[in-house]
């Protein structure tokens, strides 16, 4: 396979003639925006301009870190996008909470809308809102703010309301200067949600790939 040259500024984790997994930086538009047009996508249509058709197949927030997987062609996009449809796509998230949950684990069921007089704010609307779930569990570890979550819908900005709001854990992830309030931000901080794991079947091979890359806030917090 012929070696491709580097993404500025963001780590492969995996690539092949059909895919590309990044750990996308905290701070960084997945896709570009009305007025930034540096983002994800366009480093990579940069980087490799042989890649044919959409390479976007899902997103992060611009606060959120992580792992994503990008299509080189649109076979490999269509294929993914089938994935996501029925589910087979499996992704896990870690956050540090700004303050300890209560209980160990769940599932939190609040529907969500964007909130059209305060976007990109999702808000819990149970009249017009969507179906979005999220499973959560309390780390075992020594940090008693440390969850994963495992998000079973993708609505925009699911996982900061479901732990947000008063209707799911309401403790907000530490450093969401969108649903946490003034007292969970403070200069320099940014949002402690990094998506770690990854699964999805192969578009060509159809053979399963589990990839992880543990997030940088535990990284450098946590002990091993």
């Amino acid at each position: 396979m012929t070696v491709q040259p580097p993404l500025t500024g963001i780590a492969i984790v995996y690539e092949d003639e059909s895919v590309i997994v990044v750990d996308k930086p905290a701070g960084m538009l997945s896709q570009p925006g009305r007025t930034e047009p540096d983002s994800l996508v366009s480093r990579v249509k940069l980087a490799r301009p042989d890649a044919t058709g959409p390479v976007l197949v899902h997103r992060l927030d611009m606060d959120t870190s992580g792992l994503l997987v990008l299509a080189k062609n649109r076979q490999s996009h269509r294929n993914l996008q089938q994935q996501f449809e029925h589910r087979r796509i499996s992704k896990r998230y870690q956050a540090i909470l700004a303050a300890q949950p209560v209980g160990l684990g769940g599932v939190v069921t609040v529907p969500l809308r964007l909130d059209i007089d305060d976007r990109p704010r999702q808000i819990a609307c149970f009249e017009h809102g969507k179906v979005a779930m999220t499973l959560w569990r309390r780390h075992p570890g020594d940090n008693p703010r440390l969850v994963s979550l495992y998000p079973i819908t993708g609505r925009t900005h699911q996982l900061r309301v479901h732990l947000a709001h008063r209707l799911g854990l309401g403790v907000p992830i530490a450093g969401d200067r969108l649903y946490g309030g003034a007292e969970h931000r403070e200069p320099g901080d940014r949002l402690m949600l990094h998506a770690d794991s990854l699964g999805f079947d192969h578009p060509v091979t159809g053979v399963r790939h589990t990839l992880q890359c543990p997030a940088p806030f535990l990284k450098a917090n946590q002990p091993a």
